[in-house]
């Protein structure tokens, strides 16, 4: 039976820490020069438009693929290596199941695979939730219940890390709803690093509290949630008369639309940041503020403290460069 419990004194170390990262594949560079930090214990969504490089990133990081360039480690090691691959678990979209095997024989193929780290009453908790017959078979499974038995064999596996490539991404809103509170309350209880990824915005909102924002390869944002909400503002008013200062000046602007003489601004405040008398000035929703980068490849990325990895000494960076 497994009897070790995720250490708190965790939350201190980092998860995944990657410098000068990159991968090629024969079209081209799916990631290139990514430096990043996560600390471990965070709940991180990873974001981006389609072939921004999220799927490689998570084939790194499950050790499937190595890197063409710099490092990814995994809790300080390497993501190729058994110590790494035994402390991550990873759930895809299509959550492959043996469709013929009961929910039963399912998890007791978890238990084999696994051997000793394996947390059967853990698994067993997250089906009955749902109540799904243990004599079910995985192909007779609506969505919503494959995604619980998906969710069961990771979190049986008790990893001190869960890539979640848009698992629920097939599901209704109502579904995606539940399964979303499943997994966020397993993630709390076992203190597990999430990284997830999603093309919904608005469901990061209140679930993540570290995102990874990944365009063209590159990191563009990479941080705590509310750091990188706080560091923006959305400004709206009218335009200024041509030579009047107006309140963009001495800030960076990640995104600008008009209209007539209106305007909308995603400002990167450089500095106090008031209302004017012609203009308001508001915190963006995490949805807005990823929009605009999204939206804006060349604005300059932003990295917190946090998810700031250290720079490199020397010799490590004459090694490299090697």
């Amino acid at each position: 039976m497994y009897t070790e419990q995720f250490d708190p004194a965790d939350a201190g170390l980092v998860a995944l820490e990657a410098t000068g990262l990159g991968k090629r594949y024969r079209r081209g560079w799916a990631l290139e020069e990514c430096a990043f930090r996560l600390p471990a214990g965070r709940i991180c969504g990873l974001v981006g438009p389609n072939g921004a490089g999220k799927s490689t990133l998570m084939s790194l990081a499950t050790g499937v693929s190595g890197p063409s360039a710099g490092t990814l480690r995994v809790f300080g090691g390497d993501p190729r290596g058994g110590r790494a691959r035994r402390q991550v678990g990873y759930l895809a979209q299509s959550k492959p199941l043996y469709p013929r095997l009961s929910v039963a024989d399912t998890l007791r193929m978890g238990r084999e695979l696994n051997g000793d780290s394996w947390d059967q009453r853990r698994a067993e908790a997250i089906v009955r939730g749902g109540n799904i017959p243990f004599h079910a078979r995985a192909g007779s499974l609506s969505g919503g219940q494959r995604t619980r038995l998906a969710l069961a064999l990771c979190f049986g596996k008790r990893p001190r890390m869960l890539l979640l490539d848009e698992p629920m991404a097939d599901l209704d809103p109502l579904v995606r709803h539940e399964m979303t509170g499943v997994l966020m309350a397993e993630a709390a209880e076992s203190g597990t690093t999430v990284v997830m990824s999603t093309h919904t915005l608005p469901e990061l909102e209140g679930v993540c509290d570290y995102l990874l924002v990944l365009a063209g390869g590159r990191v563009r944002l990479a941080g705590e949630a509310d750091e990188l909400a706080w560091a923006h503002s959305l400004v709206t008013g009218a335009l200024p008369a041509p030579g009047a200062a107006g309140p963009l000046d001495g800030h960076t602007v990640v995104e600008a639309t008009t209209s007539g003489r209106q305007f909308t601004a995603m400002v990167r405040r450089e500095g106090p940041l008031a209302p004017g008398p012609t203009w308001t000035v508001a915190e963006p929703s995490m949805e807005q503020l990823l929009l605009a980068y999204l939206r804006a490849p060349e604005a300059p990325p932003l990295l917190t403290p946090s998810a700031t990895p250290p720079a490199p000494t020397p010799l490590a960076a004459k090694d490299h460069a090697a």
